[in-house]
């Protein structure tokens, strides 16, 4: 299969997951910190930074590497407070 064509599927996917999490939060089928969501976020976010990072789209790059940031932060925290309680 072509890179870029891979590349380019990988970032539809990415939009896809980003655009399904925020979907289901908004329609509070999933809560803000719930695994799913994060992880919806987490791998929505990876596919569009590598696609980014491939043509070039450093701003998009930036705002992603942020967004896995964020999801791994709260993943992480979720993780260990269930931990605590569990």
């Amino acid at each position: 299969m072509n890179h870029n064509l891979l590349v380019n599927l990988a970032g539809w996917l990415g939009a896809l997951m980003l655009l399904l999490a925020y979907t289901l939060v908004s329609s509070r089928k999933l809560a803000g910190d719930s695994l799913t969501y994060q992880l919806l976020n987490l791998a929505g976010s990876s596919c569009l930074l590598w696609n980014a990072f491939h043509f070039g789209a450093y701003p998009s790059v930036g705002v992603n590497s942020i967004w896995i940031v964020i999801a791994l932060f709260t993943i992480f925290k979720s993780q260990s407070r269930n931990q605590k309680e569990g």
